[in-house]
């Protein structure tokens, strides 16, 4: 039996990446202003599990943040 094994090679822009990470941005700055004010409601326990759950969507979208910002500082110097 023969097999053919094709490769591809994906080249990913600066534009890409900026566009991509603007996005990020945004959704950091929706979960954590929609986390502050969800936060406030202390009665709903649907609202207290959201709340707690959240990290889960912040965590990484920060760790993305620093990434651009490492990227940022490092293109600058």
């Amino acid at each position: 039996m023969i097999s053919t094994v094709t490769t591809t090679t994906t080249t990913v822009t600066t534009t890409e990446v900026m566009a991509y990470s603007i996005i990020a941005v945004i959704a950091l700055l929706a979960l954590l202003a929609l986390k502050e004010v969800l936060s406030s409601e202390t009665e709903n326990t649907n609202l207290k599990s959201f709340v707690k759950g959240s990290n889960i969507a912040i965590v990484p979208l920060l760790l993305v943040f620093v990434a651009i910002v490492a990227y940022k500082v490092v293109t600058v110097i």
